[in-house]
């Protein structure tokens, strides 16, 4: 939800202004003085405040400068009257984002918010790919230095890169590291989880849409092609993309052109594509649930991101990092794991890869009671598995994979069993045979 402050002393204009932006999304707060501002502000952590220049008692510059000192990323707008120009621009110098002259219109002030919060979202990304860009190079494996020294030849050019694994291995922060490392680092990197919005809901994320083009379009906006105009886009879990967005996936590929759903002028975009995927695509093709001709658009490059039960050596880095990442959870500064609990932890399968490693790190680092976690820090179902696991032979452990998958299958599907045998493209006697022989007979198994 977005912050909004309008301070604004005529009371008829404060009326519009409120309504005008009382839009999905936004949160609107309004007051007639600067003194009622200064306490808002020091109440509420806003995005955008917007604010006359003309007040009682103090004026919109010491509520520009309140806002910014209560927090430095606030954006501030400055209403004034045609003749105050020149103050509008000195309140820029100080750090406002913008202004706007009166007599201005609604469709003007919601433009000046909707850019303003845009360019936010951006920078909110930036700051993550900051944060997150040093955990993909954690790691002693070859195979991930094998994949890190991949991605920097990778990142050099403009392919396309298809990026395959098991759900938790890290493809976000490879394709992250692409970016960084690329000639685009400098704008953006916009992520779109394919998996997490219906269709149209997912077709006006990607491509924007015009004010008016359905329900609640109250306003013209950009989708995040636009968005990562001279950038990368990440599309996450690109395997369940819908078959009409594929066909309009693939122009943009083509064509690097595309129009806002509603809309009919074609806009251009230079954006990079990295896709990411923990379904085997080639097995959709043949299904017909995905485009063939995207397909190799797609996987010009490929990296495929091993689980990490196949990369061990680098289960003890990845602790340490976790560690020094959540340090401070708990009174006694966690620094370390003793041997005996990081063997038990080396001998883990971890079904969600590095997302629960790190889970578990943090749920441990919250219950350790001292400087070291040590084996009463376990949880139960993690030394019970790793227990069993040295009591079984080959076969054994292959049932366990086998269990695990199915279970994944059936979490992806929400419990739908036919869902889930596609998933596995098994047959559906042949799943249903394996629920049974597992005990996995409830929908919905966890």
């Amino acid at each position: 939800m977005h912050e909004i402050l309008i301070v604004e002393d005529n009371e008829g204009l404060r009326d519009i202004l409120a309504e005008a932006l009382s839009l999905p999304g936004y949160s609107i707060t309004a007051c007639g003085s600067a003194e009622e501002a200064f306490e808002k502000i020091k109440e509420s952590d806003f995005d955008v405040v917007i604010t006359d220049l003309k007040l009682p008692e103090a004026d919109g510059i010491a509520v520009l400068e309140a806002a910014k000192n209560g927090n430095p990323n606030t954006d501030v707008i400055v209403a004034t009257a045609f003749g105050s120009v020149d103050r509008a621009v000195d309140a820029m110098r100080k750090g406002a984002a913008d202004f706007i002259t009166k007599p201005f219109s609604v469709s003007q002030i919601r433009m000046q918010v909707a850019k303003l919060l845009e360019s936010r979202g951006i920078k909110k990304e930036n700051e993550y790919l900051k944060a997150v860009i040093r955990e993909v190079t954690v790691g002693a494996s070859g195979r991930i230095k094998e994949i890190l020294a991949m991605a920097e030849k990778v990142a050099v050019s403009d392919a396309t890169v298809l990026i395959t694994g098991e759900s938790g291995t890290g493809k976000e922060l490879i394709a992250a590291r692409i970016h960084e490392k690329s000639s685009r680092k400098n704008n953006a990197f916009i992520k779109v989880n394919c998996a997490a919005l219906a269709p149209g809901v997912l077709e006006s994320e990607l491509f924007g849409h015009e004010k008016g083009a359905f329900t609640d379009a109250f306003n013209s906006k950009k989708g995040r092609f636009e968005m990562a105009d001279n950038g990368t886009l990440f599309l996450d879990e690109i395997g369940d993309l819908p078959i009409a967005l594929q066909v309009k996936l693939l122009r943009v590929l083509q064509e690097k052109s595309f129009e806002r759903v509603g809309g009919e002028k074609t806009i251009k975009a230079d954006v990079r594509i990295i896709a990411a995927t923990n379904r085997e695509l080639k097995s959709l093709v043949r299904e017909g649930k995905f485009r063939e001709d995207l397909y190799y658009r797609l996987n010009v490059i490929n990296i495929n991101m091993p689980p990490l039960r196949e990369r061990k050596e680098d289960i003890p880095v990845l602790i340490e990092h976790f560690i020094a990442k959540y340090s401070g959870y708990n009174r006694h500064k966690t620094s370390g794991i003793d041997k005996p609990a990081l063997e038990i932890m080396m001998s883990y399968g971890y079904p969600g890869n590095i997302r629960e490693l790190e889970n578990i790190i943090q749920r441990m680092m919250v219950m350790c009671s001292g400087k070291l976690i040590k084996t009463d820090d376990i949880p139960f179902e993690i030394k019970g598995a790793s227990s069993e696991k040295g009591k079984k032979g080959l076969s054994g452990r292959v049932s366990d994979f086998e269990k695990r998958q199915i279970i994944d299958a059936l979490n992806r599907a929400k419990g739908n069993k036919i869902k889930a045998a596609e998933l596995l493209n098994v047959k559906k006697s042949t799943f249903l045979e394996k629920l049974k022989k597992y005990g996995l007979n409830k929908k919905g198994t966890k």
